[in-house]
């Protein structure tokens, strides 16, 4: 499985496009920095194990109409762009021509790595079915408001990186003070953007959203009392302006329905920026700095007290986390802590389960390496999918090889608790490792990292982590993995359950 060039962008896209459903059932196509996210009309259209076939696709995420193909960081931007293009101009000659390489990809001769991709697709399935939860549901949509917001907090993260590194070193000093302002523009503005992600995705008019949500962060919120106490520029952060955006939807959506026609354009806009706004001074920002300060609180707790132990559980549980979709709920925490205290002291500690999982995937990569039946493609597959997981982006490795094979999975498991206790561990003696941004993990974490000790010491700590993510998770793989055994087992024998049969695109 290769990386698609420039040149090859338009072809993969053109590709994807009718195992989709194509552009009939496309109604939106965005990406984040991995993966292009496609919203389907009907996602029985879509055929997803030939999506998952085709070569420069790393892995297929579905949660109901929501599709995301993994494609990996760069070549994402290529491929949306050239999808969007094909989705304007339907019936383009390399749209027509795509059915025949999609085909040619359906056709191939099933292998140890199908049969093994083929039962990660009805894990996923089965997954899926049991995501469709109202609770889950809300974790997306929650999820849906922060995403978006990604390529910023990178962006911003890395330059604020580079600006302490100048500062420190006392270099450029008259670059840096511009520097430092070109990083901090968004983090203090953040809560607007969340406000207009947040009407956005829960049908309110985004501006409206923005509007309320700036109340946040305005320094005339000095001057206000509630509750006896004059409020601070920032109180409550991306939470309060979540809750701010909200209230500011609810109020537009009530005033819709009572506010006469002729009188819309002007009472409803007034109103609901009147009312969300009393309501965000005199109560969401109080409540919600409240709660903020307690997420942070309780966080650096937790790893100064229990540090070793935390990173066991965390680390250890993460992966079963993104499998049930309750990883979403961790989302706005990071944020918060990332706005509070400019970096979240989770992320490292859960990017340890991304090491156990490419430990586990060498040693199923190295238990192979004499089996010619069965080794040979599933080898390949490990091959094209490492450096993705690498660089943290874990799905190919995780539906593709571990968690069809069954015991990878829980021995990947075992790497990430392990390289999370390191993490902990150095927590409890005071070493703080932090993240600036969330989105990244495994190596493009490390432009990333900050601490309470200097770069050098953090960034030591989690390549320390790294390693013994990596080490216990081959180790363990490699003894107690089972990998021929299950490898070889027929679908039937390890799947959850049967997925129901589902139509195809192009057939």
């Amino acid at each position: 499985m290769s990386t698609p060039t420039s040149d090859s962008a338009p072809d993969l896209a053109a590709a994807i496009l009718p195992l989709v459903g194509g552009p009939a059932n496309v109604t939106s196509v965005a990406h984040c920095m991995t993966r292009l996210r496609l919203t389907l009309t009907d996602p029985s259209r879509a055929d997803e194990p030939a999506l998952r076939a085709l070569p420069g696709v790393l892995g297929v995420v579905t949660a109901g109409h929501t599709w995301q193909v993994v494609l990996g960081p760069g070549v994402v931007g290529r491929v949306t762009t050239a999808f969007r293009q094909l989705t304007e101009t339907e019936g383009s000659p390399t749209a027509r021509a795509a059915p025949a390489r999609a085909a040619t990809a359906q056709t191939a001769e099933p292998t140890a790595a199908g049969r093994l991709a083929a039962r990660g697709a009805v894990l996923r399935e089965e997954r899926r079915r049991r995501n469709a939860t109202p609770v889950k549901a809300a974790l997306r949509r929650l999820a849906a408001v922060f995403v978006p917001l990604i390529p910023a907090l990178i962006g911003c993260g890395i330059l604020a990186g580079l600006n302490g590194l100048l500062v420190n070193a006392g270099l450029l000093p008259g670059l840096t003070p511009a520097l430092a302002a070109v990083a901090s523009g968004f983090m203090a503005l953040i809560p607007v953007f969340v406000g207009v992600n947040t009407a956005k995705e829960f049908g309110g008019t985004p501006v409206l959203g923005g509007a309320v949500a700036a109340i946040v962060v305005l320094p005339g919120v000095a001057k206000v009392t509630a509750f006896g106490v004059h409020l601070s520029p920032g109180q409550g952060g991306v939470l309060g302006a979540l809750a701010a955006a909200l209230l500011a939807t609810g109020a537009e959506r009530w005033c819709r329905g009572r506010v006469p026609d002729a009188l819309d354009v002007l009472l409803t806009p007034a109103l609901t920026v009147l009312v969300a706004g009393l309501g965000t001074l005199y109560g969401i920002m109080y409540a919600a700095g409240a709660v903020s300060t307690a997420i942070g609180t309780a966080a650096n707790w937790l790893l100064a007290t229990t540090g070793a132990f935390a990173g066991l559980v965390l680390g250890g549980l993460f992966l079963p986390l993104v499998m049930l979709g309750l990883h979403q709920a961790l989302i706005p925490i990071h944020t918060t802590l990332i706005d509070q205290q400019g970096y979240t002291v989770l992320l490292p500690v859960l990017a340890m389960a991304g090491a156990g999982q490419v430990g586990a995937a060498v040693a199923v990569y190295v238990r192979l390496r004499h089996d010619t039946s069965l080794g040979a493609s599933l080898r390949t597959t490990i091959r094209s999918a490492l450096p993705a997981g690498l660089l943290g982006v874990g799905e190919p490795l995780i539906y593709g090889v571990s968690l069809p094979l069954g015991r990878p999975f829980l021995t990947a498991c075992a790497g990430g608790a392990a390289g999370g206790a390191f993490i902990g561990f150095f927590a409890m003696l005071g070493d703080r490792v932090g993240a600036m941004a969330i989105g990244p993990s495994g190596w493009a974490l490390f432009p990333l990292l900050a601490g309470n000790r200097g770069l050098g010491v953090t960034a030591a700590i989690y390549a320390g982590g790294l390693l013994t993510g990596y080490g216990v998770g081959f180790a363990t793989t490699y003894a107690f993995g089972g990998v021929r055994k299950a490898a070889t087992a027929p679908l039937a024998d390890t799947s959850p359950a049967p997925a129901p049969t589902r139509p195809t695109s192009g057939n």
